[in-house]
């Protein structure tokens, strides 16, 4: 009988200039960006980690930690890859991705497909099993006044061996 694992993953960045805007690995022609040590894709970090979760294991800082110099600015699709690889080898397959992102710029909704389509892509499954909604903070707090971007995510996981 397969065991089936939920997880939740948060992540959160502030808005700086002059740096790129990557988000669920769709990069987006802006004068601003995120502020992290990698591309501080708020979206695949959340994933990462509600993936991580779900198969019982520490969060993307342990695996990928601040401090590395080797992960300056890195591709957050690559990360996302390696937890796939490291879910796959523990057995496990994903069921469903959901995402919620929350930005008051720039406007989502015309790049959510393509976001799904990149997702799908580096994680192995159908573009069918990814949701992912974008919504605005309606003027609250630092994400409300536009001065940062979060996302949540939950994911299903299926033990299918050992």
């Amino acid at each position: 009988m397969a065991t089936i694992r939920i997880g939740h993953g948060y992540d959160i960045h502030r808005l700086v200039p002059d740096r790129p805007l990557v988000l669920g690995g769709v990069k987006f022609d802006t004068d601003y960006g995120l502020d992290g040590h990698s591309d501080a894709d708020v979206i695949t970090h959340a994933i990462c980690d509600a993936l991580l979760g779900a198969a019982g294991l520490p969060d993307i800082g342990h695996f990928f930690p601040n401090t590395d110099p080797a992960l300056k600015n890195i591709d957050s699709q690559v990360l996302l890859a390696k937890v796939c690889v490291e879910l796959h080898a523990r057995g496990f397959a994903i069921g469903n991705v959901d995402a919620s992102v929350i930005a008051e710029k720039p406007r989502l909704i015309a790049r959510l497909g393509e976001m799904k389509t990149q997702l799908a892509h580096t994680m192995g499954i159908a573009q069918e099993s990814i949701g992912i909604k974008a919504t605005t903070n309606e003027g609250v707090d630092d994400l409300g006044a536009g001065l940062a971007i979060a996302a949540h995510a939950v994911v299903l996981l299926e033990k299918i061996r050992g």
